[in-house]
């Protein structure tokens, strides 16, 4: 089970960062600009603690499901707070949510959204949905954002304090933006 689940907010924040890489992951796939970074990877790299053993069949139902919800999860930013709403809603209404207390894996007490007999990735999407559902409550649709990197489009979920975010989690971006102002700064002063 996800160590992040619950209403705590750096919870949140860490399944909606999760969000935001799996989608970029099957969104590059799909587009061919794979970066090599798979859907297991993802969840492994953002605490799902049975990603590293669940089956790869489980594994391919969450690309599957994630697959499915690329189309609004890509529109967030540009999504009012109503339109995040109902579809979240639909989606919500398509899972068994059974919240459980549970301490486990050194972890401390936290909220489960599933039972621990729940498959892989319904497990993985409730803790997701529950988490943009929160994420609304909270912020609305105002911390997604896209990449300022001039040939990046993948989607971030900002937690910084004034919003100030500007890159994804592939720190190149962030990188080739700044030595490109740089040189351009250089070539002005020359």
């Amino acid at each position: 089970m996800h160590v992040a689940s619950g209403h705590h907010e750096a919870d949140v924040r860490l399944t909606l960062e999760s969000l935001t890489d799996l989608v970029n992951a099957v969104v590059d796939a799909d587009t061919g600009r794979s970066s090599g970074v798979d859907v297991r990877s993802v969840l492994v790299e953002h605490g799902f603690t049975r990603a590293p053993t669940a089956s790869q069949a489980s594994v391919d139902r969450v690309e599957q499901r994630i697959r499915a919800l690329v189309p609004e999860v890509s529109s967030l930013p540009d999504t009012d707070v109503a339109g995040a709403v109902a579809w979240v809603n639909a989606e919500l209404a398509q899972i068994r949510i059974e919240p459980l207390l549970i301490e486990h894996d050194g972890a401390p007490l936290h909220v489960h959204w599933t039972r621990a007999g729940t498959g892989f990735d319904d497990q993985v999407m409730a803790d997701v949905l529950m988490a943009l559902a929160q994420g609304l409550v909270e912020h609305g649709t105002e911390r997604f954002g896209r990449c300022d990197a001039e040939d990046c489009d993948h989607l971030f979920y900002d937690a910084t304090r004034n919003r100030s975010r500007r890159f994804c989690s592939d720190a190149r971006c962030a990188s080739r933006t700044h030595t490109a102002s740089h040189r351009a700064r250089q070539r002005q002063q020359a």
